[in-house]
């Protein structure tokens, strides 16, 4: 499981170092792709196969089926951690997060999130009504 946040920075060569707990649950190799809210969502390989076990299981007719799972693959990237646990962001992931130089990273359950300081700020000083999305989720049973 992924919990916390961390502060890290994008050095020359466009790597990120991964938090040390969180090193363990990837293994060698992960994903990282375009996620939600421009962040970047990153998956241990057991994670990422069960996601895609459930993007391949909605139906072709659909066209936001079709469009959400062009998103997710298109940005999708396996990666591999070196020995300090960096890993190297692509080009194009760097741009879609909008990443400059410092760079947020929190956990979420099964996978983390990586975000642009900048945006990871805008996003907490949004006037999220977490009280609304509380009652609106225990309607849900949670």
């Amino acid at each position: 499981m992924f919990i916390g946040e961390y502060q890290h920075a994008l050095d020359t060569k466009n790597r990120i170092i991964i938090p040390s707990k969180f090193r363990d649950n990837l293994k060698d190799n992960f994903v990282v792709t375009k996620g939600l809210d421009n962040c970047l969502y990153a998956y241990p390989m057991e994670e990422w196969a069960n996601l895609e076990q459930k993007l391949k299981s909605l139906p072709l007719s659909s066209k936001d089926a079709r469009v959400f799972v062009r998103f997710i693959f298109s940005g999708a990237v396996e990666c591999e951690l070196d020995k300090q646990g960096r890993f190297v962001v692509p080009m194009n992931l760097i741009q879609y997060a909008g990443i400059k130089k410092d760079v947020v990273i929190i956990g979420v359950s099964t996978r983390f999130e990586i975000w642009s300081k900048e945006k990871w700020d805008e996003y907490n000083n949004s006037n999220i009504d977490f009280d609304e999305i509380a009652d609106k989720m225990s309607q849900l049973g949670i």
